[in-house]
């Protein structure tokens, strides 16, 4: 499997607040698209309700134990089961959230596709999880940006063999 994670974190992996992203940063934005579309993207329930919309040009997968009522998504009630369905899929899967779907596919992640921001929130309520940076190669995929008066960078993590 190929799986990827993708996430936008602030300098003590900060994720979120209240089901939403903390920062808006329309170049991040772009970048999220231009990476997952034509691609499959699999989020836990929470995630899935916080977007405005579905997204186009992507496959929606959804992890949760919860009843799901929308002919347009492909609902799993557990990791292992989407894992067992997918598992001689070739293609890039891209994992986009939430704090414990990030925290279960990590072990399984070949590259993990951080947009680093030179940002703290203490009102953040999920965060990424820690991981073991010696056990991956980091890559800037994008020069130092500056949106909105903040900071960040597009870095690629691959996971050492």
């Amino acid at each position: 499997m190929n799986i990827s994670i993708v996430a936008a974190i602030g300098k003590n992996n900060e994720l979120g607040k209240d089901n939403n992203l903390i920062w808006h940063l329309k170049e991040d934005l772009k970048f999220f698209k231009e990476l997952t579309t034509n691609h499959v993207i699999v989020m836990g329930r929470k995630t899935f309700e916080s977007l405005p919309k579905m997204l186009s040009n992507r496959h929606h997968i959804v992890i949760t134990s919860n009843n799901i009522l929308n002919n347009e998504i492909e609902v799993f009630k557990n990791i292992e089961s989407f894992l067992e369905t997918y598992k001689d899929y070739e293609e890039e899967i891209f994992i986009i959230g939430g704090s414990s779907i990030y925290k279960s596919f990590l072990n399984y992640s070949n590259k993990l596709y951080l947009t680093e921001i030179d940002e703290e929130d203490e009102n953040a309520d999920v965060y990424f999880p820690l991981f073991d940076k010696s056990l991956w190669n980091k890559e800037y995929i994008s020069d130092l940006k500056e949106e909105n008066n903040i900071k960040y960078r597009h870095v690629l993590y691959r996971r050492l063999k």
